[in-house]
């Protein structure tokens, strides 16, 4: 039993002293870390009916004003203004009111999504991780927001006589 432990002993020391060489970086095994600001998708149109209600939104315009910034920003600072800016107006356009038509589940999903992707492009900045998939993936999100005013605003089908029990 005394000679296992001093071998279990040994081991342990010989194993625990051992050079590890992770101070050093492999230099082609480097991420690019540029922020590629012409990967970016373009963003969705909306049509005249849902811009017509979007204009009386002063939430949405600013936040959308904001999006204008994001197209602006040609490198990873530039870029970590404009998200922080954007989470801002984010938060005001979550606390201000909805008009009535854009009131609905299916637009307040969209924007929690869009919600989690500036967080996660914020998180890949301060993390000095890449950042265009992450912009990519959001400015994507805030498309499908967009859509969607399309898709409500265009919509034949009316909710009340559909709910309607009588």
């Amino acid at each position: 039993m005394r000679k296992l432990l001093v071998a279990l002993f040994i081991f342990s020391v010989v194993a625990g002293c051992k050079k590890t060489d992770e101070g050093t970086v492999d230099q082609s095994a480097k991420v690019d870390l540029t922020f590629d600001y012409q990967k970016l998708p373009t963003r969705a149109t909306i049509n005249l009916k849902a811009t017509e209600i979007l204009d009386g939104w002063e939430e949405f315009k600013a936040f959308d004003a904001s999006f204008d910034v994001l197209y602006k920003a040609t490198n990873t600072e530039d870029l970590a203004l404009a998200v922080d800016d954007l989470i801002e107006k984010e938060k005001k356009l979550n606390e201000g009111n909805y008009p009535e038509l854009f009131d609905t589940f299916q637009i307040k999903s969209r924007q929690r999504v869009i919600r989690t992707y500036l967080y996660m492009v914020k998180a890949s900045i301060l993390e000095n991780q890449p950042t265009t998939e992450p912009s990519v993936d959001m400015i994507k999100a805030y498309n499908a927001m967009r859509k969607q005013f399309n898709t409500i605003v265009n919509s034949q089908l009316d909710k009340k006589l559909i709910l309607d029990e009588n």
